[in-house]
C-alpha cells in the first residue's frame, strides 16, 4: 500500500499565520534554512563522516535538498545539550559519537579497507547493517557499546527528521499550529488546518 501524501507547503504556510505561537515559529523557520554549514564541534573529516552515516540511515533520494540532520547533532553536541539522562554503559554523548563514528570507520577498513565515506553506497550499507546487529568490527565497540550507540543514534537522527517542517509536512502533521485549540477529536475528524492526504 503506497503511504499517504500530503500537499506541498502545508506546514510552510501554517508557520506564517497566527495558528503558531512566535515562540514555536522562531524554533521552527530556521531548520528551513539550507546555507552551507561549518561544523563547530566535530573536525571536518568527522562531520562529513557523520553526513555520509545520516545518509545511509536516512536517505532521501525523493529530495533535490535532503534535510541535513548533521548540523543538527553537531550544534547539540557543541553547546553540550542532551536530553538529561543516558544508559549507564554509555559515556556522555560527545564522547559516545566520537568513539561510535570513530568505531564506523574501523569497521569500514576492517571489511573493505578503506574509510566509510570512500566506500560504495552498498558497502556503507554493509558497514550499518554489521553495526545495528552489533557484528561490526573494531577496538572502539570495546570501549562503546555498539547497540546502544546506534540505537542512540537512530532515535536522535529520527527525533531530528521529524521536528524539521518539511519532514512534518511529509506526514501531514500540524500540531505546532495550536493557538485555537483542537475540538475534532474524533477518529477521522480534521480540524479546518489540518491538511488532507492526496489520493
Amino acid at each position: 500500500m503506497a503511504s499517504p501524501h500530503y500537499p506541498e507547503g502545508t506546514v510552510r504556510a501554517l508557520l506564517q499565520t497566527d495558528l503558531v505561537t512566535e515562540a514555536t515559529r522562531a524554533a521552527l523557520l530556521p531548520r528551513l534554512d539550507t546555507s552551507p554549514y561549518t561544523p563547530q564541534f566535530f573536525d571536518g573529516a568527522t562531520y562529513e563522516l557523520l553526513r555520509a552515516v545520516v545518509a545511509r540511515i536516512y536517505p532521501q533520494p525523493e529530495r533535490v535538498e535532503p534535510i541535513e540532520l548533521a548540523p543538527v547533532v553537531d550544534k547539540r553536541l557543541a553547546v553540550g545539550d542532551s536530553d538529561g539522562w543516558r544508559y549507564d554503559a554509555m559515556p556522555p554523548d560527545r564522547e559516545a559519537y566520537r568513539l561510535g563514528l570513530g568505531g564506523i570507520n574501523q569497521a569500514a577498513q576492517a571489511l573493505f579497507q578503506q574509510p566509510f565515506v570512500q566506500l560504495p553506497e552498498s558497502q556503507q550499507d554493509q558497514v550499518m547493517e554489521a553495526v545495528a546487529n552489533g557484528t561490526a568490527p573494531g577496538e572502539n565497540w570495546q570501549q562503546l557499546p555498539i547497540d546502544r550507540f546506534f540505537e542512540e543514534l537512530l532515535a536522535e537522527l529520527a527525533e531530528d527528521y521529524y521536528s524539521h517542517p518539511l519532514a512534518q509536512e511529509e506526514i501531514g502533521y500540524v500540531g505546532m499550529a495550536d493557538v485555537p485549540g483542537w475540538t475534532h477529536i474524533e477518529p477521522n475528524q480534521l480540524e479546518p488546518r489540518e491538511p488532507e492526504a492526496v489520493k
